[in-house]
């Protein structure tokens, strides 16, 4: 699947603020994710991101 910046996710597993979705920030060979709910920012290697994504909103 292709990612853009902007995208809305929704993840397998919740942050432990208890929300599913997160907002793409950066592409590449690292992913770099937002929190929706509280705004917390993590940097995940591409594919360990496109395992962890259940589908794009």
């Amino acid at each position: 699947m292709e990612y853009i910046i902007g995208d809305i996710v929704h993840m397998k597993k919740p942050h432990p603020c208890g929300s599913y979705q997160w907002e793409v920030i950066r592409v590449g060979a690292d992913f770099k994710i937002k929190c929706v709910k509280c705004g917390h920012i993590v940097m995940i290697p591409r594919v360990k991101f496109e395992k962890a994504v259940k589908k794009k909103i």
